[in-house]
């Protein structure tokens, strides 16, 4: 299966810059998690990989070939969005029905199993579901499809713990069962962590993070001490935050820690979590003081 990639993409509506210079990336067999802020260009620009919306600049290409909107590999990438693709009258199991006819094939037994254990109705139609439940329904056809692209955005709008909890675990056997890419584009970003394996970061238009998961948590620090200490120790560092707490300075770090430069013993050196990375990252109103 082809790599789906990106070159200095954007996309702007009107004078506003939606998405600038992206470049990217995606590989076969591989879940991705796409963090950003709500209205940060998330779903922009999955609309765009899956040929529903067109760039104002950039190419988008499959494998070697150029993609343009006649020859998109439509069965290929499939989005699931908070837009309603659907007829909002159909029964849900009609809409099964045409997207089965449409794709060519349909994983139903996954869809039964999935449609019992959120105990959905599949006599139901999709306009007597509230938000959860359609978050819920478009995210089965999605993992029922046999696009070997898939992008998720926002699959657990509107779900309490209980059924994001379930919803990620059945993304996962999907997964296993057909391995596939999964794009899942979120802003709830501390679930996510158990279930990706590259992290995409968007922040003000552009892909500030591309890496493997292992990777961008490697590089995640959070360094404690006597300010002058913290100051040295950080210097030529990439710093995130900057905080004072009485006499303990803390300054947050995304960057590989130099080998040669010694620890003093007042100090303290400890990984932060995804969700605190992601803050710091995508936090406008911090400024680092180092």
């Amino acid at each position: 299966m082809p790599n789906l990639q990106t070159t200095q993409l954007i996309k702007q509506f009107g004078n506003q810059v939606v998405l600038d210079d992206i470049n990217l990336t995606l590989k076969p067999n591989t879940i991705y998690g796409l963090l950003g802020r709500n209205g940060v260009g998330k779903s922009t620009l999955l609309s765009i990989l899956a040929n529903h919306q067109t760039a104002s600049l950039g190419e988008i290409k499959w494998g070697d070939t150029v993609l343009t909107g006649r020859d998109h590999p439509l069965q290929t990438i499939y989005l699931m969005s908070e837009i309603n693709l659907f007829n909002k009258d159909d029964k849900l199991k009609t809409i099964i029905k045409n997207t089965a006819l449409l794709q060519g094939s349909f994983d139903h037994e996954l869809a039964e199993e999935m449609l019992t254990a959120f105990d959905l109705s599949p006599k139901k139609k999709l306009n007597q579901l509230s938000t959860g439940y359609r978050t819920i329904f478009k995210t089965i056809v999605a993992l029922c499809v046999p696009a070997e692209y898939v992008f998720l955005d926002e699959p657990v709008l509107g779900l309490d713990a209980n059924y994001r909890s379930l919803l990620y675990r059945y993304i996962l056997q999907a997964y296993e069962s057909r391995p596939r890419t999964f794009v899942v584009a979120t802003h709830i970003i501390e679930e996510i962590a158990t279930l990706v394996e590259h992290v995409l970061v968007l922040n003000d238009a552009q892909l500030i993070v591309d890496d493997d998961l292992e990777t961008v948590l490697a590089k995640s620090y959070r360094v404690s001490g006597p300010e002058e200490l913290v100051r040295e120790y950080c210097t030529d560092l990439n710093v995130l935050d900057s905080q004072q707490m009485g006499t303990l300075y803390t300054v947050y770090l995304y960057d590989v820690l130099p080998e040669e430069r010694v620890i003093p013993d007042r100090l303290t050196i400890d990984h932060i979590d995804l969700q605190e990375t992601f803050i710091k990252l995508t936090n406008k109103g911090s400024e680092a003081h180092v």
